[in-house]
Formats: C-alpha cells, sequence, structure tokens
C-alpha cells in the first residue's frame, strides 16, 4: 500500500499561498496608510499626493514630498497614540516633491516648479502626546532659502550630516547649511544622477562611467569607483540607510543587483526579478527589500546570508485601505524594522511593509 507524503506546516501554508492568493503579495504585509488623519480630515487631492520623496526624522516620524498639481511636504506618524499623515504646507507654485531630510531640529525639503529649484525649511514635528483623545496642530510657516546653484531645477538630496544638505542639479553639486539657509558649488557634474548617503557620511552620484564620491570635510572625489559595464543611466540607489555593515546596494537599468562597500563594488549579486527597479530599503537584520516592474508593483527580497533574491508577488493591501500597489518611487527604513514605501501615484499612500520575521533553527 503507497503511503502519501507527509507535508509539513510550512510547506502546506507555501503552497496555500501559491495556490490561493497566486500572484500578490505572499510573505510580510503591507498596510496602505492615506495623506489624512483618518476619520478626522481628507486626504490631499488626488493629483497632489504622489508621494516621491521619504526620510524619517526624530522620534521615528517619517518625513515625505509629494508632487502633482501641487506639491505637499507631510509629516507620517505611527507609532504610539499617532495614526496621522499631517500636511505641514505646500510652498506657492510648486509642482514637483524631489527630496528630504532631516537635522536634529529641522526638516528641509526641495521641489520644483515653472520658475525651478526651491529649498524650504521648518522646524521639525513634535510628537503628539494622544490622538485617540485629543488633538491640536499648528501648521508653522515654511521657510524659503536661497536658491541653490543658480535656482535651477534639482533632480535629488541627500543630508549628509546633521547641517549639510548637499542638492544635485543636472550640471551642478551644492552643499545647503541647513541651519543657516545659505548653499554653495562644491563640484561641476557630468550628468544626472540620483544620490545616495554611504556609510562614511559621504554623498555618491554616478557619472555613468563611475561613481562620485562628496564629503563636507574631504572635498570631492570624481571617479572614486569604476562601474561595470550596463545601464546605470536608470541607477537605482537603496535610499534609506546604509546597512548594517555600512554598505549600499544599487541596481542598473536591466535589473542587476550590486552592493558598494567603501570604495569596492561586488560582482553582479542577482538579477531583480523586474524591470523597472524602484525604491530599495534594508530592513535591521540585513535583508534588502524593493518594488519592481512595470504597470503594477511587484516587491522583491534579497537576502545576504544566502544570496537568494525572490519576488514576493503584487504589492497589496487589505487592513483598512484594500488597494493595490502600482508604482512606488521612494523608501525609508523605520523606527522598528519597518519599511515605508511612497506611492506615486494618484490619490498615493504611505504604505508600511512589515517583513516577515525569520524562524528561529535549532
Amino acid at each position: 500500500m503507497n503511503e502519501k507524503p507527509v507535508m509539513d506546516a510550512e510547506a502546506r501554508r507555501k503552497a496555500i499561498d501559491e495556490i490561493v492568493h497566486g500572484t500578490f503579495l505572499m510573505e510580510g504585509t503591507m498596510v496602505a496608510f492615506p495623506t489624512c488623519f483618518p476619520g478626522v480630515t481628507t486626504a490631499l487631492p488626488p493629483d497632489e499626493s504622489l508621494i516621491t520623496a521619504l526620510a524619517l526624522g526624530n522620534d521615528a516620524i517619517v518625513y515625505g514630498v509629494t508632487s502633482g498639481h501641487r506639491a505637499h511636504l507631510l509629516a507620517g506618524m505611527f507609532h504610539g497614540l499617532t495614526g496621522i499623515i499631517y500636511d505641514l504646507g505646500a510652498p506657492e507654485g510648486m509642482t514637483e516633491g524631489v527630496a528630504v531630510g532631516c537635522t536634529s531640529k529641522q526638516v528641509i525639503a526641495a521641489f520644483n516648479g515653472p520658475s525651478g529649484g526651491c529649498l524650504v525649511r521648518r522646524n521639525l514635528q513634535g510628537l503628539p502626546f494622544d490622538l485617540l483623545q485629543e488633538w491640536g496642530f499648528e501648521r508653522l510657516a515654511l521657510d524659503i532659502l536661497e536658491p541653490a546653484a543658480g535656482g535651477a531645477a534639482i533632480v535629488d538630496g541627500v543630508l549628509a550630516d546633521d547641517a549639510t544638505f548637499v542638492v544635485a542639479t543636472a550640471e551642478k553639486l551644492a552643499a545647503v547649511d541647513v541651519a543657516a539657509g545659505t548653499s554653495r558649488l562644491v563640484a561641476d557634474l557630468e550628468q544626472p544622477t540620483r544620490l545616495a548617503l554611504a556609510g562614511d557620511g559621504a554623498v555618491l552620484g554616478s557619472s555613468g562611467k563611475a561613481l562620485w564620491r562628496y564629503h563636507p570635510q574631504t572635498g570631492f572625489e570624481a571617479d572614486a569607483v569604476v562601474l561595470p559595464d550596463g545601464n546605470w543611466e536608470e541607477l537605482v540607489w537603496q535610499r534609506s540607510l546604509p546597512d548594517a555593515q555600512g554598505g549600499n546596494y544599487l541596481a542598473d537599468g536591466n535589473g542587476g543587483l550590486y552592493r558598494l562597500s567603501g570604495s569596492k563594488l561586488s560582482e553582479r549579486l542577482g538579477q531583480i526579478p523586474l524591470t523597472p527597479v524602484g525604491a530599495m530599503a534594508t530592513t535591521y537584520d540585513g535583508r534588502l527589500y524593493g518594488t519592481c516592474g512595470e504597470g503594477i508593483a511587484n516587491l522583491f527580497v534579497y537576502q545576504p546570508a544566502d544570496g537568494t533574491l525572490r519576488n514576493l508577488g503584487v504589492a497589496a493591501s487589505v487592513i483598512e485601505r484594500r488597494r493595490y500597489g502600482y508604482t512606488f518611487s521612494c523608501a525609508v527604513t523605520g523606527r522598528d524594522g519597518e519599511i515605508v514605501f511612497g506611492e506615486n501615484d494618484n490619490a498615493g499612500h504611505m504604505w508600511l511593509y512589515f517583513p516577515r520575521i525569520q524562524r528561529c533553527e535549532g
């Protein structure tokens, strides 16, 4: 008599996920949070809520900027007795939010509009005591800073240290003193580039054939890391904090995944399942999560412990907001290792992804 093979609980769970849920998110949980105080205020207009940059500030508050008919600066609070995305203001005439960063005291954001680039600043948002019983908010005026790089449109920006916000235009790199509100040019750039922060505090960017480095203390190094052959015009950085070892992940336009540690670039680690690659961030145990694909986003994970790279399925939220995730352009690691993705779509949400807790073997 033939005995049927026994399927253990883990194999059974995986089989059910694959059969029942098909191509949708099969690992971890995603929660889409609207751009409002649910039940109290209304969300931003759909055409003003494309979330295009995120940064983590004090008290685990996630700051973001939007793009659309009108661009906004936001503060998302998801811990303690909070649960709100608060509109901090919209600089006049700006339609594109490109970057945001937080010092220990202030938040600075970069926007573009028909007249060019704009930098705004304000004090960090205080953390409310209890949003279950009572609340009150004061909307501070946004300080408009002097234009960086002659007021040209800003491509990207990143906070280099607690005093310096570095911004790139298509042709220039400028360092902004956040507290003073002044800026100075530090380098000419060969091409437009997205920026990232290295573990040693250097700002990283691409010239197409190599990576350059800029450090507020040591200056600009043009060809710090030679890039291998590939489609680097569509370079995507891991835009959250560097991983636990101080390295940065990056992907080329063909979906090849690499890791930069100091001045050493790894061999190709693997192939991201789909292109284009969207946003990437590491959680505290070293796993890299990101979005990929055109039309509707898939989530992927790279596990450095065993070198595996897997497609986790299409992003979907079923807790409170029932929503598919189509396009994500930014991500940041939250206080407890959750990853917050910014949805670059009409009626955009901040999506909180809670990775699956790994089993303890032995």
